[in-house]
């Protein structure tokens, strides 16, 4: 079996798993979905061309794709004959667990399987599977087909072989990929991202500056640099005394605490849970969501006609 044509299943067709899906049809694999929700399974095709449509497909890369999509209502149809199994589940361990019980029963011996989650260790997911060789992790970041990062997450079993197979999948199918050798919660991506919004929090919470200012000044500072200087490439940039001196004089002060903020708790206890409840650390209007969410489309179209590959 080539890199290209490979059966890829996907275990979810919600937002990551219609992103999975698409990435890999357009890119000429065969792929089948499967979901217990019937509606969800059924809408996959339609937003699948939809999110063809935003990304600037035309008519006829659209229905190509959708040719290479077959929509399957149980797990054995769907994982039977697969070369590769990507579970796109909700976050919950258990569930998670026991999914890949079902895959392992129903999928071939040699097929790789895959889980993508943004924290969750892969160990802990795949940790009574038989064939833990084959299991791994693959972040994919949202929205997958937007994002180009996916991140390959070994555990202490996983065959460097297969790994690698899976990295180079990933990389033939337009993607970005970043092999994380130990199993750690948060992998890379997320373990950097929180640690920021950690500090974020705390500003807030010690009345330092308000939500709106500390993401004033991250949209307006080292946050228009991020997507072509990251920060070890900086650190190297301004070179290492700097970053030590800088080190020695902040870090100190930084947040540390090894447990979420009881900021967050009391927000959620006023009501205040997020944009789509019109408030949560910030304040938000009717119709803010949606705007966020296209803004954030637009700018990564953007991103993917200027950024070199």
């Amino acid at each position: 079996m080539t890199q290209r044509g490979q059966h890829i299943a996907v275990i979810g067709a919600g937002l990551m798993g219609h992103g999975i899906a698409l990435m890999f049809a357009r890119a000429g694999h065969h792929v089948t979905v499967t979901d217990p929700v019937s509606d969800m399974l059924a809408t996959c095709p339609a937003r699948i061309a939809d999110s063809l449509t935003l990304l600037g497909a035309d008519a006829n890369d659209v229905s190509d794709a959708l040719g290479r999509v077959t929509l399957a209502t149980d797990m054995a149809s769907a994982v039977s004959d697969a070369d590769v199994v990507f579970e796109a589940a909700p976050e919950k361990l258990d569930l998670k667990q026991r999914i890949f019980a079902e895959i392992e029963a129903h999928a071939p011996k040699d097929a790789i399987l895959a889980s993508n989650t943004s924290v969750i260790q892969i160990s802990k997911i795949m940790g009574g599977l038989s064939g833990r060789h084959r299991a791994l992790g693959t972040h994919w970041w949202n929205p997958p087909h937007m994002i180009p990062l996916v991140e390959v997450v070994k555990t202490e079993w996983t065959d460097p072989d297969l790994a690698q197979r899976m990295f180079d999948l990933l990389a033939q199918a337009g993607k970005t990929p970043a092999m994380v050798e130990k199993d750690v919660p948060g992998f890379i991506g997320n373990r950097l991202q929180h640690a920021l919004w950690r500090e974020a929090i705390s500003l807030v919470e010690n009345g330092i500056c308000d939500a709106e200012t500390v993401d004033n000044v991250v949209k307006a500072s080292f946050g228009r640099r991020l997507a072509v200087l990251g920060p070890l490439e900086n650190a190297d940039l301004v070179g290492l005394e700097l970053t030590q001196d800088i080190h020695k004089q902040v870090l100190f002060d930084l947040e540390m605490s090894g447990a979420p903020s009881p900021y967050l708790q009391q927000m959620r206890d006023a009501g205040r849970s997020g944009m789509a409840a019109g408030a949560g650390l910030r304040d938000w209007k009717p119709g803010d969501l949606e705007e966020t969410k296209a803004r954030v489309a637009d700018h990564l179209r953007k991103l993917e006609q200027i950024l070199p590959d």
